[in-house]
């Protein structure tokens, strides 16, 4: 049960879960958490604290890229069991709460069963919790514009298109875009590796997931720790670029 943790920067690591990853950023043994994985990852998630030489309790606030199950999955343990903030970005913390709902259906999934990949890729959804709701009972926005106080200092950019209120985290010192799902290195039923967009059916506007490839190529940093997929190496702008000839 214990997760891949790398290390990629200066108190930054890159947690693969099953099937998803999260972000730890570390001084000293406080921490912040970028994502959580799906609700059965959390062993995981907690071994992955342990292994950066921190603890749950360490947690100074939980930052959501966006309120998937397979991000959000243990934010409110976090929450109700340590009294972590969770933060998001205004247009978010609705659909943290599940005031609505930008997901797959499970109707879509049917109809997308025939691709490759999907059935095998559903059966791990399914036993990962990711059918299953965690609302956050109390989400926050952001507190101010520009870098939040937490370690690690992360900058939320807003992309949305892959829900209303997708957010990316900028790293300017370490040269890193935590990218969420807004820009991804691979995918369970993805054929292709490096740069990309989920597959169209994950996302609630494809055509603002697009645009806001315009606002990811813009950050300057040359380390992609994405959502879904390996850690990629290269310019922002070139792997933006890419993703966006990819989707068409």
């Amino acid at each position: 049960m214990r997760a891949d943790v790398r290390h990629v920067g200066d108190g930054t690591y890159l947690v693969h879960g099953s099937h998803t990853n999260w972000v730890i950023l570390r001084e000293g043994d406080a921490v912040t958490l970028i994502d959580t994985g799906y609700p059965g990852d959390r062993e995981r998630l907690l071994a992955s604290l342990t292994e950066v030489g921190s603890a749950p309790e360490a947690v100074v606030a939980v930052l959501i890229t966006h309120a998937h199950n397979d991000h959000l999955g243990s934010a409110e343990y976090l929450s109700a069991t340590h009294g972590t903030p969770v933060l998001l970005h205004e247009a978010e913390v609705p659909h943290a709460r599940r005031d609505f709902l930008q997901q797959v259906s499970v109707g879509t999934v049917l109809r997308n069963a025939w691709r490759p990949g999907v059935l095998p890729w559903a059966a791990h959804v399914l036993r990962s919790g990711g059918t299953q709701q965690h609302p956050v009972t109390a989400p926050a926005p952001f507190p101010a514009a520009g870098a939040l106080d937490v370690p690690g200092r992360p900058v939320p950019v807003h992309t949305p298109g892959h829900t209303d209120g997708h957010c990316v985290y900028h790293l300017p010192d370490v040269g890193a875009v935590i990218s969420g799902d807004a820009l991804v290195s691979g995918h369970a039923i993805s054929r292709i590796e490096g740069p990309q967009l989920l597959p169209v059916m994950f996302h609630h506007d494809r055509a603002r997931t697009v645009a806001s490839l315009g606002i990811l190529a813009e950050l300057d940093g040359d380390l992609l720790l994405p959502g879904h997929g390996p850690l990629h190496r290269g310019p922002m702008k070139d792997a933006a670029r890419l993703a966006r000839e990819r989707a068409f």
